[in-house]
């Protein structure tokens, strides 16, 4: 793992403008693994520069040429992947199994998906007199998270660059790592030079110069809510395109006559992986009164199994650590009964949070109502199904959710009614082609797939 100290801009390794760096902490033993550039305005100019220079060339490539090389990018992440998976783990702090199954293979899927579809989408259809063009958006602006470094950079990267557009990405400053080996894999692949563009930096430095530049037609961003509205607002006032994957507080609602042990064992694995950092993590369960007990007792049984430092790993930075264990506190405060974990850090070193669970939380408490981003779940009780609609749509996110039924009729009558952008039915496996993104504040626009591919494009129409 070897950080390189310049951006990469115009298919090569540019010196930065400025001299300031990041320093790249490993949050489970809090010492520092590397410094990358703390990009400027002047950067991000010189990569919206380049991506424009290469924008004609690579939106007139033919699609099968593009899918060509987006399967070369595929097969380079793939050949990386145990270096990938080691970057992810040591700056991120998650187990390396996970980063192995999920942060280093997922982004390979995504991917493949997007070559397929690069290769088989349809850039041009017959409606009536008229024949319609998908044409390439333009320049991009990609802002990621940390919480999932590469798969948030592919999502991203792989449809813009399927539709014909350029990139320049702009990712967290946490795990700026992860985002250079993609860099190397792009060379690795033989995408033309400025196609793809990396810029590392700050947020409030770098990213608002990327989201608030005249050469970029299109932001999109992963993030929290709050950044979400300020770029939205950046972007709206240019008339600029923007797609926005924000916040998510997302229930999962376990119906009567559902298999309740497996839906809680389900539902725990799903709020402790990646240590709760997953925007669409299920972190309210609503249980009927009747089974309500039963349920906290297995979620407490259940919770037991993640041991910080094993099963579960720390959070990605020290202000993580402290907003999180600030929420456990404030549960507490509100009255709700802590059965598993507390705001105790478990370990001495390291931004470690115990996984936690609440049992007794009504609909108004704040941890019911915000999105704690950590390894905390909340257990809420409903009296009948249309109690339970009403506590699972009470909040002002619908970025994701989960219904458990008997009967699969009634949990897609219940999944129906709910409002958010994707619900897991019975434990629903995940799909790479089906669209993410959420209803409300949880976002505007839709990830993976050929409506995350759409995202990308815009249309004109031929009258003849």
């Amino acid at each position: 793992m070897k950080a390189h100290d310049g951006m990469y801009i115009g298919g090569e390794w540019r010196p930065a403008e400025g001299r300031d760096t990041i320093a790249v902490v490993n949050p489970a033993d809090e010492r520092i693994i590397a410094h990358v550039p703390a990009g400027t305005a002047a950067d991000v100019d010189a990569a919206v520069r380049a991506a424009r220079a290469a924008f004609p060339g690579w939106a007139a490539t033919p699609p099968a040429e593009r899918a060509a090389l987006i399967g070369a990018l595929r097969d380079a992440l793939a050949a990386r992947k145990d270096e990938i998976a080691e970057t992810v783990t040591a700056e991120l702090g998650s187990p390396l199994a996970l980063s192995q199954a999920v942060h280093a293979r997922v982004p390979v899927l995504v991917a493949g998906s997007y070559a397929e579809l690069a290769a088989s989408h349809a850039f041009e259809e017959k409606i009536g007199n008229s024949t319609v063009h998908h044409e390439p958006v333009g320049v991009v602006g990609a802002i990621t998270p940390w919480n999932y470094p590469l798969h948030q950079i592919v999502a991203k990267v792989a449809p813009a660059l399927a539709a014909g557009c350029t990139v320049v990405l702009k990712p967290a400053e946490d795990t700026p790592l992860t985002a250079q080996l993609f860099a190397e894999a792009t060379a690795d692949a033989g995408l033309p030079a400025g196609v793809f563009n990396l810029v590392t930096g700050l947020g409030p430095v770098a990213g608002q110069a990327l989201a608030e530049h005249g050469g970029v037609d299109l932001v999109s961003f992963t993030g929290s809510t709050a950044v979400g509205r300020q770029i939205g607002a950046t972007a709206g006032a240019a008339v600029k395109r923007v797609a926005l994957e924000l916040g998510g507080k997302s229930a999962n609602v376990i119906l009567p006559g559902a298999d309740l042990a497996k839906a809680v064992n389900v539902g725990v694995a799903n709020v402790m992986s990646n240590s709760g950092q997953t925007c669409s993590a299920w972190t309210r369960m609503l249980v009927d009164a009747d089974r309500y007990e039963e349920a906290v007792s297995l979620a407490v049984t259940a919770v037991a199994k993640y041991v910080p430092g094993e099963r579960v790993g720390p959070l990605v930075n020290a202000k993580q650590q402290a907003r999180v264990r600030g929420y456990i506190e404030k549960g507490v405060a509100e009255g709700a009964r802590l059965v598993a974990g507390g705001p105790e850090a478990p370990r001495e070193q390291g931004y470690f949070v115990s996984p936690t669970v609440f049992a007794d939380v009504t609909p108004e408490m704040t941890i019911a109502q915000e999105e704690i981003f950590g390894p905390v779940l909340s257990i809420l009780k409903y009296e009948d199904e249309e109690d339970a609609l009403r506590i699972a749509n009470g909040t002002v996110y619908g970025l994701a959710g989960a219904v458990w039924a008997a009967d699969e009729e009634q949990a897609v009558a219940f999944a129906r009614r709910m409002e958010t952008g994707q619900v897991d039915i019975n434990g629903g496996r995940f799909n790479p082609q089906a669209p993410f993104g959420g209803y409300k504040q949880s976002g505007v626009g839709r990830e993976l797939g050929p409506h995350g591919l759409s995202e990308y494009l815009q249309t004109k129409s031929f009258q003849f």
